[in-house]
């Protein structure tokens, strides 16, 4: 049976482990809260990206009209607010007499699929190269920052117009020249953390304590560039849908009658002189999508960048 001193030591320990926990947990949410307070623009972007995502899933539900249905009779017909605008059609109809506000919902879907696609893509694929090639360097380094540096020479349009001709113009096709384009970034930024970290006093220390690569990598190295390559990545997403935009835009993208931004802005602008709003609304949509993206990587960096954090 334990003594009065052994009760009051055991009740006393499940508290300290308690408070341990809870206090960590409280200043993670006022962290997260604090910064949003300090980065409205970061509760902006974080908006802006959950309605997109949201209305983009809820695409069959949201779009008022079948994104594919033409009414010749009703085309170029302009916004509800202008004169020979209709409430059936909010933004008003394209040449072939499709609504626009569907077409922009269900464009949404595109973007942010071959965005978060060709990121999830590169990212892991360019961040294993470069951990390998900063941490074993010699040849396996040489190498691999070659292949990058022949591929950065090269224009990425020059690039993606070669991969396109070859493979076909295709969402799939998209996603793969996205990804082969964007790895060359986390290689060299992996890389380069990789070199600042490999010589640290506790990576020393995790080999003399007889830890093998791959369980230096894993645990003492992968986890501290997590966060540099995290705000990278999340500005990559927005940069990703002003590349497809970019492509749909030449042709060499999403291939009608699949509604996208790029290829709205591309068949609008015959007409930009007679219904503005065929190119406005596509290129606004584009223009709030890279800007809330834009703002929450702004807001990941200072959240997650020691330097920027307050005492």
């Amino acid at each position: 049976m334990a003594g009065p001193g052994e009760a009051a030591q055991a009740n006393a320990a499940n508290p300290q482990s308690g408070a341990r926990a809870s206090p960590r947990s409280r200043r993670g949410v006022a962290r997260l809260a604090s910064a949003l307070v300090r980065k409205r623009a970061g509760a902006i972007g974080l908006a802006i990206l959950v309605l997109n995502v949201v209305v983009a899933l809820a695409a069959p539900i949201v779009a008022p009209h079948d994104p594919l249905d033409q009414d010749v009779a009703r085309r170029l017909m302009p916004p509800v607010w202008l004169a020979g605008g209709g409430a059936e059609h909010l933004l008003g109809t394209d040449q072939l007499g499709r609504d626009i506000l569907s077409r922009i919902i269900y464009g949404s879907r595109i973007s942010l699929l071959i965005g978060l696609l060709s990121v999830g893509l590169s990212l892991p694929i360019g961040v294993g190269l470069g951990l390998l090639a900063g941490y074993f360097g010699r040849h396996l380094d040489d190498v691999t920052m070659r292949i990058a540096d022949v591929q950065l020479a090269f224009p990425f349009i020059l690039l993606a117009i070669t991969v396109a001709g070859v493979l076909g113009p295709s969402p799939r096709n998209v996603i793969l020249i996205l990804a082969v384009g964007g790895w060359v970034v986390y290689a060299r930024l992996a890389r380069g953390q990789v070199l600042s970290l490999r010589e640290k006093e506790f990576i020393e220390a995790a080999r003399s304590l007889g830890g093998g690569h791959v369980r230096i990598l894993a645990r003492h190295v992968l986890p501290n560039i997590v966060s540099p390559i995290t705000v990278v990545g999340t500005f990559s997403v927005a940069q990703m849908i002003l590349l497809e935009s970019s492509l749909s835009f030449l042709g060499l993208g999403v291939q009608p009658p699949t509604p996208s931004w790029g290829s709205m802005l591309s068949d609008g602008r015959a007409y930009i002189t007679v219904a503005w709003w065929l190119t406005t609304f596509p290129g606004a949509a584009i223009m709030l999508t890279v800007l809330g993206i834009n703002f929450l990587g702004d807001w990941l960096r200072d959240l997650l960048d020691p330097r920027l954090q307050s005492v």
